[in-house]
């Protein structure tokens, strides 16, 4: 029966990636996808404060709306982690480790009106779409051609998001 490894070796012991990418380009990658990592967390839990709190006369269309947006923000973050896995890095471990990346601010009010939530979700979504092209020059100066890839989708996703958004609070 095999025996598993001193624990001081389990603890030292780096994944091993075929992509060839050297330390410094998994730094650079890892440390971009993580803070995109943590804009979309911070934009989920806000898209789903404001899912959650909204009121008005549209209320059931903007509800919808943001449910809609916020499992299509949800859905991203697994492959995010698991890109910056399958490169040889580490990704977020916490909520605290999300609070010292993200870019995003959070949103406590107590009340925040329709057109408000819509217009500051609209700008959060520009603002990951920013990220998300910084995150792409990373990748494709590693010629981490999985990584563009992936990142090229999920912009043209947060493109759409925004356009729902801007054009619902005109």
């Amino acid at each position: 029966m095999p025996t598993s490894p001193p624990k001081t070796q389990a603890k030292t012991d780096k994944l091993s990636t075929p992509d060839g990418f050297s330390p410094e380009e998994i730094k650079n990658l890892s440390s971009v996808l993580n803070a995109m990592l943590a804009d979309v967390f911070v934009l989920y839990l806000k898209t789903k404060n404001f899912h959650w709190h909204m009121s008005g006369p549209h209320f059931r269309d903007y509800h919808l709306l943001l449910d809609e947006q916020a499992t299509q923000i949800y859905e991203i973050s697994d492959p995010i982690a698991e890109r910056v896995r399958k490169i040889g890095g580490t990704s977020i471990r916490s909520i605290g480790h999300i609070a010292r990346l993200q870019r995003l601010a959070d949103n406590d009010e107590k009340f925040v009106n329709a057109v408000d939530m819509l217009k500051e979700l609209h700008n959060d979504n520009k603002a990951l779409i920013e990220s998300m092209r910084a995150a792409h020059e990373v990748a494709s100066k590693a010629n981490d051609y999985a990584t563009t890839s992936l990142i090229e989708v999920w912009i043209d996703e947060a493109e759409r998001r925004a356009w729902f958004l801007f054009e619902a609070t005109r």
